[in-house]
């Protein structure tokens, strides 16, 4: 349905003003990130900052909270939001294992697992696949309280508004350029005194764009922010509790593994693009 001019100029200015409202309240976050302590408790500030610029922005436009998409009628889409970044993760790592990028296992991962657990180090048999299986389903239910903070504003909000004004490819390229740079300061952070800066950055940036692809499409086919939310809370649990704890790095790791090497991103462009063909099929 083509949208009439006030509609369009409508969604400009809602668009902008969450914008300025989570430039606000995401710089007031990272400079406690910066100059405050502890971290943790301004990390999930920043965490929530897009789901405060949603909400006051909803408020501002006397909209009610219920506008967001918060019923889930269909759970395949739940089900496909969780498997999927562990399909694609299992296969960038696969690839690191092969190739030599990163070697398995870290024996120091497994000792801390044991004393976790109160399993003994010498039964790996059994302390990887319950630590995996506990880090799959408490580990993610627990972080879903940081990843709504996160998806509430992106998919909850960002794309549906976006979708107003422009089309699926373009909405999901621009929600994830907003994405991505919203992480800048927080890598510049992780990696600004060393010399592959930009290599990490590109590396995520080329990620988030994909994963962006494979969110609005979940988002828009179950009209649900609950299957971006719990694909966020997996993709964040099995890289960074699971996939990179149990590989050794070498020289080579820092160009391939995590969520700022190269793997993990081509694999994820790989998925983008399926699914930007079915979104175009599906005319979303």
């Amino acid at each position: 349905m083509l949208k009439t001019a006030p509609i369009i100029k409508e969604a400009w200015k809602t668009i902008i003003l969450f914008l300025t409202l989570l430039t606000a309240l995401s710089s007031i976050a990272y400079y406690a990130i910066l100059k405050l302590n502890p971290t943790s408790i301004y990390v999930g500030a920043l965490m929530i900052s897009p789901a405060l610029a949603a909400f006051i922005t909803i408020k501002i436009k006397k909209r009610p909270i219920s506008s967001l998409p918060w019923s889930l009628k269909d759970l395949k889409y739940l089900k496909r939001s969780y498997v999927t970044p562990i399909l694609y993760v299992s296969i960038a790592y696969v690839l690191i294992w092969l190739f030599g990028f990163g070697n398995l296992i870290n024996t120091e991962t497994i000792a801390q697992w044991s004393d976790e657990l109160g399993i003994a180090e010498s039964n790996q048999t059994l302390v990887i696949p319950v630590m995996i299986f506990l880090l799959l389903t408490v580990g993610v239910i627990k972080n879903l309280g940081s990843t709504l903070g996160e998806e509430i504003g992106w998919r909850g909000f960002l794309i549906f508004e976006l979708r107003k004004v422009m089309s699926f490819k373009s909405l999901a390229i621009v929600s994830g350029l907003i994405w991505a740079i919203y992480h800048f300061p927080i890598i510049n952070l992780m990696y600004g005194s060393g010399e592959n800066l930009l290599l990490h950055i590109s590396a995520f940036t080329l990620m988030i764009l994909g994963m962006s692809v494979i969110l609005a499409y979940f988002t828009f086919k179950s009209n649900s922010l609950w299957p971006a939310a719990v694909y966020h809370s997996v993709h964040n649990i099995y890289i960074q509790k699971i996939c990179t704890p149990l590989t050794i790095s070498n020289n080579n790791s820092t160009f391939w593994i995590d969520e700022y090497g190269f793997m993990i991103p081509i694999v994820t462009t790989i998925f983008a693009i399926y699914f930007w063909r079915k979104a175009k099929k599906e005319n979303l």
